[in-house]
């Protein structure tokens, strides 16, 4: 059993019994795996381990990561079934926009009425409808980029109308710190942003997707209703 492979078993434990403790079924709970730390050989072992839901942060690496995914399995026929889905979960700048839609299943940093602007208008030339999710600023730290709570259902009620994008849910990230009390704020503030959204159909029923937790506070993610988990380094560290 490789490092990789050994990682991900303790991982998918504790998911499990995290998902027992708060009452909630573990096939709720979607893992992408961000590759942004990882050595190629540790990426093809998540894929060949039938994981090929996974994440960058930049899009050039996305780019570069998906080439040599592509090239790996090339004439491959058993690999068929492995296709990845990429998911865009760091910032995305509205001249990179038409390099990433063709490579991704989800977009998790909208923040902007421009962006959305951008993506609806290069989703139209692609025939291509986006699925998004709303990036908030949950923990309201000045230096992290997302919508502020307050801001987020207007920008939503603008985002609906675009015929290029599908409007899935929310997405969010908790300060970097040990405090639980402060990771789980941040994670009750975006449910409940979530549920309201929800709860005054604003949004329609494709709007279903809570993207927050990663390596350190997934947990607490899980506890607070996330249905997208966000997972680098507690799989490729080391």
């Amino acid at each position: 059993m490789t490092k990789t492979e050994e990682r991900i078993k303790q991982l998918n434990k504790n998911i499990k019994e995290t998902c027992a403790r708060c009452g909630r079924d573990p096939a709720e709970v979607k893992l992408v795996i961000v590759t942004k730390s990882a050595q190629f050989e540790a990426v093809k072992d998540v894929i060949n381990l039938g994981y090929t839901e996974l994440g960058e942060n930049h899009v050039q690496q996305l780019k570069k990561v998906a080439a040599q995914i592509d090239e790996y399995f090339e004439g491959d026929e058993s690999n068929k079934k492995k296709k990845v889905r990429w998911h865009m979960i760091g910032h995305l700048q509205r001249n990179k926009v038409r390099q990433v839609l063709p490579f991704c299943c989800m977009i998790h940093s909208l923040d902007t009425l421009r962006l959305a602007e951008e993506i609806n208008t290069a989703g139209a030339k692609l025939n291509f409808q986006a699925k998004v999710l709303l990036q908030i600023n949950a923990s309201e730290e000045p230096q992290k980029y997302g919508v502020p709570v307050g801001a987020a259902i207007h920008l939503a009620e603008q985002i609906v109308t675009m015929p290029n994008l599908k409007l899935c849910g929310l997405m969010t990230m908790a300060p970097l710190t040990r405090d639980k009390k402060i990771i789980r704020r941040c994670f009750v503030r975006a449910r409940e942003l979530f549920e309201e959204m929800k709860g005054e159909k604003i949004v329609g029923p494709e709007f279903t997707e809570l993207s927050m937790g990663m390596s350190g506070d997934y947990e607490e993610a899980i506890e607070e209703g996330a249905t997208i988990l966000r997972i680098g380094s507690a799989i490729f560290a080391g």
